[in-house]
């Protein structure tokens, strides 16, 4: 009986010892899924953190541009500000030299003019587009071929 029982016992321990193994191996199985799906992940985050990164530094770029432009326009308003008080003064030197040019900036402006320069309240564009269709308008170049 003992050697049945060491065979028993050596059987035992062999299908403990198999069972282990099957156990293990169950268990790299699953950790080889898992890291294949972590380096999946890994990838797909880098890939968009590669395209995030893409849009900031376009974004980064065209906010440079955009920052360049308006100083471009705020520098061009500076002069432009600067031409108009020269102006502005040229012509103040000029009405104190010439008195007829005095006398002419000193009347009114024409109706026509003064017509031009009225503007009532307007709220909207609906109502910009209004006002200036019922003010007359031109006629086209077609109106006028007919006529």
């Amino acid at each position: 009986m003992s050697t049945l029982r060491q065979t028993l016992y050596g059987l035992a321990l062999l299908g403990a010892l198999a069972l282990f193994i099957w156990g293990q191996q169950q268990r790299i199985a699953v950790a080889k899924q898992a890291t294949a799906l972590a380096q999946k992940n890994t990838q797909t985050a880098r890939e968009n953190a590669a395209r995030h990164q893409a849009n900031a530094t376009t974004l980064r770029d065209a906010l440079n541009q955009e920052r360049a432009a308006q100083s471009q326009l705020r520098s061009l308003h500076d002069q432009l500000r600067q031409g108009l008080a020269r102006r502005e003064q040229q012509i103040e030197g000029l009405k104190i030299e010439n008195s007829s040019l005095r006398d002419w900036a000193a009347q009114p402006l024409p109706d026509v003019a003064r017509r031009l320069r009225d503007r009532p309240a307007l709220t909207g564009a609906d109502a910009y587009r209004q006002w200036l269709s019922g003010r007359g308008a031109l006629p086209t170049a077609r109106d006028r071929a007919e006529q």
